[in-house]
Protein backbone atom coordinates (compact mmCIF):
# COMPACT_ATOMS: atom_id res chain seq x y z
CA UNK A 1 0.00 0.00 0.00
CA UNK A 2 1.35 3.55 -0.96
CA UNK A 3 2.30 5.52 1.82
CA UNK A 4 0.22 9.38 2.31
CA UNK A 5 1.89 12.41 2.11
CA UNK A 6 0.40 14.52 4.91
CA UNK A 7 0.42 17.36 2.17
CA UNK A 8 0.11 18.44 -1.73
CA UNK A 9 3.52 20.68 -1.04
CA UNK A 10 5.20 17.33 0.59
CA UNK A 11 4.24 14.98 -2.40
CA UNK A 12 5.56 17.66 -4.87
CA UNK A 13 8.59 17.96 -3.38
CA UNK A 14 8.91 14.04 -3.47
CA UNK A 15 8.44 13.84 -6.93
CA UNK A 16 10.82 16.57 -7.73
CA UNK A 17 13.50 14.63 -5.69
CA UNK A 18 12.42 11.30 -7.52
CA UNK A 19 12.93 13.10 -11.14
CA UNK A 20 16.22 14.35 -9.78
CA UNK A 21 17.48 10.95 -8.46
CA UNK A 22 16.36 9.55 -12.18
CA UNK A 23 18.28 12.38 -14.29
CA UNK A 24 21.61 12.15 -11.99
CA UNK A 25 21.14 8.17 -11.12
CA UNK A 26 20.54 8.33 -7.96
CA UNK A 27 23.46 10.21 -6.72
CA UNK A 28 21.24 13.28 -5.24
CA UNK A 29 20.82 13.38 -1.55
CA UNK A 30 17.74 12.25 -0.04
CA UNK A 31 16.41 8.67 0.88
CA UNK A 32 16.04 6.76 -2.30
CA UNK A 33 12.40 5.97 -1.26
CA UNK A 34 9.56 5.18 -4.52
CA UNK A 35 7.25 7.61 -5.47
CA UNK A 36 4.53 7.96 -3.04
CA UNK A 37 1.65 10.25 -3.84
CA UNK A 38 -1.61 11.21 -1.78
CA UNK A 39 -5.07 9.79 -1.76
CA UNK A 40 -7.22 12.92 -2.62
CA UNK A 41 -10.91 12.35 -2.74
CA UNK A 42 -13.66 13.69 -5.44
CA UNK A 43 -15.31 16.52 -3.86
CA UNK A 44 -18.63 14.81 -4.69
CA UNK A 45 -17.33 12.17 -1.86
CA UNK A 46 -17.39 14.96 1.05
CA UNK A 47 -19.96 17.77 0.28
CA UNK A 48 -19.23 19.78 3.17
CA UNK A 49 -15.26 19.79 2.53
CA UNK A 50 -14.05 22.80 0.59
CA UNK A 51 -13.38 21.08 -2.34
CA UNK A 52 -16.93 19.61 -2.20
CA UNK A 53 -18.12 23.13 -1.39
CA UNK A 54 -16.07 25.07 -4.42
CA UNK A 55 -17.92 22.18 -6.59
CA UNK A 56 -21.54 23.00 -4.92
CA UNK A 57 -21.47 26.91 -5.92
CA UNK A 58 -21.40 26.66 -9.38
CA UNK A 59 -22.89 30.29 -11.53
CA UNK A 60 -26.46 27.77 -11.62
CA UNK A 61 -26.78 27.95 -7.71
CA UNK A 62 -29.56 29.38 -5.81
CA UNK A 63 -28.82 32.41 -3.99
CA UNK A 64 -30.56 30.15 -0.83
CA UNK A 65 -27.73 27.67 -2.05
CA UNK A 66 -24.57 30.11 -2.07
CA UNK A 67 -26.05 31.85 1.64
CA UNK A 68 -25.68 27.91 2.77
CA UNK A 69 -22.35 27.71 1.84
CA UNK A 70 -20.74 30.50 3.11
CA UNK A 71 -22.63 30.13 6.55
CA UNK A 72 -21.08 26.66 6.65
CA UNK A 73 -17.93 28.13 5.39
CA UNK A 74 -17.91 30.82 7.92
CA UNK A 75 -19.37 29.11 10.87
CA UNK A 76 -18.30 28.78 14.19
CA UNK A 77 -17.07 25.53 12.98
CA UNK A 78 -16.21 26.49 9.36
CA UNK A 79 -13.32 26.49 7.82
CA UNK A 80 -12.55 30.12 7.56
CA UNK A 81 -12.60 30.45 11.71
CA UNK A 82 -10.64 27.42 11.70
CA UNK A 83 -7.69 28.95 9.35
CA UNK A 84 -7.86 31.97 11.35
CA UNK A 85 -7.31 29.97 14.81
CA UNK A 86 -4.45 28.20 12.89
CA UNK A 87 -2.37 31.36 11.75
CA UNK A 88 -3.33 33.35 15.09
CA UNK A 89 -1.83 29.97 17.00
CA UNK A 90 1.29 30.52 14.37
CA UNK A 91 1.66 34.00 15.43
CA UNK A 92 1.48 32.69 19.06
CA UNK A 93 4.46 30.46 18.26
CA UNK A 94 6.47 33.22 17.11
CA UNK A 95 5.36 35.42 20.11
CA UNK A 96 6.60 33.09 22.57
CA UNK A 97 10.33 33.69 21.07
CA UNK A 98 10.34 37.60 21.10
CA UNK A 99 13.48 38.98 22.01
CA UNK A 100 13.79 42.84 21.88
CA UNK A 101 17.54 42.84 22.43
CA UNK A 102 19.24 43.84 18.72
CA UNK A 103 16.88 46.52 18.03
CA UNK A 104 17.99 46.65 14.56
CA UNK A 105 17.64 42.89 13.33
CA UNK A 106 14.51 40.91 14.85
CA UNK A 107 13.50 38.83 12.30
CA UNK A 108 11.10 37.07 14.78
CA UNK A 109 9.25 40.39 15.35
CA UNK A 110 8.70 41.01 11.31
CA UNK A 111 7.76 37.01 11.63
CA UNK A 112 5.27 37.38 14.43
CA UNK A 113 4.14 40.98 12.61
CA UNK A 114 3.31 39.52 9.40
CA UNK A 115 1.54 36.21 11.02
CA UNK A 116 -0.75 38.58 12.86
CA UNK A 117 -1.63 41.10 9.93
CA UNK A 118 -2.16 38.00 8.14
CA UNK A 119 -4.57 36.83 11.35
CA UNK A 120 -6.38 40.60 11.45
CA UNK A 121 -7.03 40.47 7.39
CA UNK A 122 -8.40 37.14 8.30
CA UNK A 123 -11.12 38.18 10.45
CA UNK A 124 -11.92 41.33 8.29
CA UNK A 125 -12.88 38.49 5.91
CA UNK A 126 -15.09 36.68 8.28
CA UNK A 127 -16.89 40.12 9.10
CA UNK A 128 -17.31 40.97 5.29
CA UNK A 129 -18.60 37.10 4.74
CA UNK A 130 -21.45 38.08 7.83
CA UNK A 131 -22.35 41.04 5.41
CA UNK A 132 -22.23 39.05 1.87
CA UNK A 133 -24.15 36.11 3.49
CA UNK A 134 -26.69 38.21 4.20
CA UNK A 135 -26.74 40.59 0.93
CA UNK A 136 -27.08 37.45 -1.21
CA UNK A 137 -30.89 36.75 -0.79
CA UNK A 138 -31.78 39.95 -2.98
CA UNK A 139 -29.62 38.23 -6.06
CA UNK A 140 -31.53 37.18 -8.75
CA UNK A 141 -32.07 33.68 -9.33
CA UNK A 142 -32.09 34.22 -13.06
CA UNK A 143 -28.35 34.68 -14.77
CA UNK A 144 -27.32 37.96 -16.44
CA UNK A 145 -26.87 38.88 -20.23
CA UNK A 146 -22.93 37.80 -20.61
CA UNK A 147 -22.36 41.41 -21.57
CA UNK A 148 -22.25 42.34 -18.44
CA UNK A 149 -19.62 40.57 -16.70
CA UNK A 150 -17.09 41.91 -19.23
CA UNK A 151 -17.52 44.97 -16.39
CA UNK A 152 -16.24 43.18 -13.47
CA UNK A 153 -13.39 40.41 -13.23
CA UNK A 154 -13.36 37.05 -12.57
CA UNK A 155 -12.11 35.93 -9.26
CA UNK A 156 -11.92 32.08 -9.58
CA UNK A 157 -8.05 31.54 -10.19
CA UNK A 158 -8.34 28.00 -10.16
CA UNK A 159 -10.02 24.19 -10.97
CA UNK A 160 -10.67 21.97 -7.83
CA UNK A 161 -7.20 19.68 -7.57
CA UNK A 162 -9.16 16.78 -8.93
CA UNK A 163 -10.07 18.34 -11.90
CA UNK A 164 -6.31 19.21 -12.36
CA UNK A 165 -5.33 15.87 -12.30
CA UNK A 166 -7.69 14.42 -14.50
CA UNK A 167 -9.94 11.71 -14.62
CA UNK A 168 -8.14 8.89 -13.53
CA UNK A 169 -6.70 10.69 -10.49
CA UNK A 170 -10.83 10.99 -8.99
CA UNK A 171 -12.15 7.64 -11.04
CA UNK A 172 -12.67 5.26 -8.10
CA UNK A 173 -14.30 8.04 -6.17
CA UNK A 174 -16.82 9.19 -8.25
CA UNK A 175 -20.29 8.55 -8.15
CA UNK A 176 -22.38 7.56 -11.18
CA UNK A 177 -22.65 9.55 -13.97
CA UNK A 178 -26.64 9.99 -13.48
CA UNK A 179 -25.33 11.33 -9.87
CA UNK A 180 -22.68 13.14 -10.92
CA UNK A 181 -22.91 16.84 -12.32
CA UNK A 182 -18.87 16.61 -12.77
CA UNK A 183 -19.57 13.94 -15.35
CA UNK A 184 -21.92 15.13 -17.49
CA UNK A 185 -19.87 18.53 -17.64
CA UNK A 186 -16.82 16.44 -18.65
CA UNK A 187 -18.78 14.42 -21.32
CA UNK A 188 -20.36 17.83 -22.41
CA UNK A 189 -16.67 19.10 -22.86
CA UNK A 190 -15.65 15.89 -24.58
CA UNK A 191 -18.64 16.02 -27.31
CA UNK A 192 -17.33 19.40 -28.20
CA UNK A 193 -14.15 18.94 -28.93
CA UNK A 194 -12.69 18.47 -32.38
CA UNK A 195 -12.55 14.51 -32.24
CA UNK A 196 -16.04 14.36 -31.02
CA UNK A 197 -17.17 13.87 -34.39
CA UNK A 198 -15.09 11.05 -35.03
CA UNK A 199 -15.83 9.34 -31.83
CA UNK A 200 -19.78 9.43 -31.81
CA UNK A 201 -19.85 8.27 -35.72
CA UNK A 202 -17.80 5.21 -35.15
CA UNK A 203 -19.97 2.21 -35.69
CA UNK A 204 -20.68 -0.17 -32.86
CA UNK A 205 -19.98 -3.95 -32.55
CA UNK A 206 -23.27 -5.07 -34.00
CA UNK A 207 -22.73 -2.57 -37.31
CA UNK A 208 -22.00 -4.11 -40.14
CA UNK A 209 -17.72 -4.43 -40.90
CA UNK A 210 -18.42 -4.83 -44.74
CA UNK A 211 -17.94 -1.60 -46.33
CA UNK A 212 -20.50 -0.48 -49.87
CA UNK A 213 -18.26 -1.92 -52.43
CA UNK A 214 -18.07 1.68 -54.23
CA UNK A 215 -17.03 3.54 -50.45
CA UNK A 216 -13.44 4.90 -51.41
CA UNK A 217 -10.59 3.65 -49.08
CA UNK A 218 -9.75 5.42 -46.26
CA UNK A 219 -7.48 8.22 -45.94
CA UNK A 220 -4.24 7.93 -44.07
CA UNK A 221 -3.39 9.75 -40.63
CA UNK A 222 -1.92 13.23 -42.06
CA UNK A 223 1.72 13.08 -40.03
CA UNK A 224 2.87 16.08 -38.20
Amino acid sequence: MPEFYPSIGEAVGAAMQHNIRLAYGHKASGPDTSLQARHLPHPSADPYSVPGMIARLTETATPHEVAGIIEEVNGALGALPQLTELVAAAADWARARLTFENPHHNPTFETWTRLAAATRMLRDVQEELVVAEDMIGACPVQLSDPKYRDEVPALRTREPLSDVLGNDAVADNEPPATQNPEADRRRAALASSPHAGTQRTAPSVGATSEPPASAPPPRTPRSR
